[in-house]
């Protein structure tokens, strides 16, 4: 992978600090190893630092090496324009979460960064790679971030994956886009993703997860009425047809709903009169639907194209949308027997467009 089509400064300077340096890290740990396995997490960073001072004299690297420290990317810093980013485990293996994605507490004018990790289960050992090379997924805390591993085979980084390099990815005004559209690509059927969208248009989750009978009646409905907006398989003979509602309703809407498909279907059958017609032995389902009809279509329009298309699966239009989602509920309708008395095509377009 190309990382980059300048080049850097005194290369070949650094990568013998960064070997000499690691060098002497793995020395150490033989000789000191009780010292060296105390120096856990945020430790570690000034005895690199002092290390790494004190090989780089007589180099281009003199009196350059600093130690940014607090919440800053990366921990230490070279010449103003290499980075070292130091992890430390104290379990036996190589893989540790990395950093965030969006990379907004980078500093300034840092091109090139490398990752330092040290493993302190025994034995000790130090390793060090370029930043790119080691990052092999992205994995969720509270935001995104890189999932480090020191042992990744070359071509087999998250940007080998998305085929974005990573100089280009980091420069990027939403880095997070790609990423999303990769995973996107990997979903099984009734999978989605919970931690993020790709141009941030959904509200970020709550906080605190609720459970579905702790809401107010009014919250109750508006989340059925979005819900049977972006889900219109909710209206087929499908087993499964529940399943993307519940992920969304957790991942979303931080909702718990022991049992959602009494939400629609609790009540049995009903009747229902609409203009001149009377319609009898109506799924319960279908009377929510048309009860609330003017309600779900305004979330219809009130949604972007870009939303839709993708609880859809496919791509819609701002002037299509509600023809769209009219054609996808009579279409799923049609498949359940107990609906096959009413032609909810024309219905909802009576209803929704007299």
């Amino acid at each position: 992978m190309i990382v980059s089509v300048n080049s850097d400064p005194d290369r070949k300077e650094f990568d013998l600090l960064l070997q000499s340096t690691i060098s002497e890290l793995n020395l150490h740990a033989k000789k000191s190893t009780e010292k060296v396995a105390t120096l856990i997490g945020r430790q570690l960073e000034p005895y690199v630092k002092d290390l790494m001072t004190e090989i780089a004299i007589g180099t281009p690297f003199e009196n350059s090496i600093e130690l940014i420290g607090g919440q800053k990317f990366p921990d230490i810093i070279a010449k103003n324009y290499y980075g070292i980013e130091v992890k430390t485990t104290t379990q036996n293996h190589w893989r540790t979460t990395g950093n965030s994605v969006l990379e907004g507490t980078r500093v300034e004018n840092i091109e090139r960064i490398f990752m330092l990790f040290a493993k302190l289960a025994s034995p000790i050992e130090f390793r060090c790679r370029p930043y790119e090379d080691v990052l092999s997924e992205v994995v969720v805390t509270h935001s995104p971030r890189y999932l480090i591993d020191m042992n990744l085979e070359v071509g087999k980084t998250i940007f080998d994956k998305i085929e974005v390099p990573y100089d280009i990815l980091r420069k990027k005004d939403n880095p997070i886009r790609p990423i999303v559209e990769y995973y996107k690509s990997k979903l099984k059927p009734g999978e989605e993703l919970w931690w993020m969208d790709a141009d941030g248009n959904s509200k970020p989750s709550n906080i605190v997860i609720r459970i579905w009978n702790n809401l107010s009646l009014k919250e109750k409905q508006e989340l059925k009425n979005r819900a049977m907006a972006y889900f219109p398989e909710l209206f087929s003979n499908k087993s499964d047809k529940f399943g993307r509602f519940a992920i969304w309703l957790v991942t979303r809407e931080a909702v718990v709903c022991p049992n959602v498909r009494d939400l629609f279907t609790a009540g049995g059958k009903g009747s229902l009169k609409i203009n001149d017609n009377y319609y009898e032995k109506v799924p319960r389902i279908f009377l929510n639907l048309l009860e609330n009809v003017q309600s779900i279509s305004s979330e219809v329009m009130q949604t972007s194209e870009i939303e839709l298309s993708d609880y859809w699966g496919f791509k819609t239009t701002e002037d299509t949308k509600i023809f769209d989602w009219i054609n996808l509920v009579s279409h799923h309708s049609l498949k359940m027997d107990d609906s096959k008395h009413l032609n909810i095509r024309q219905i909802l377009s009576y209803l929704i467009l007299k």
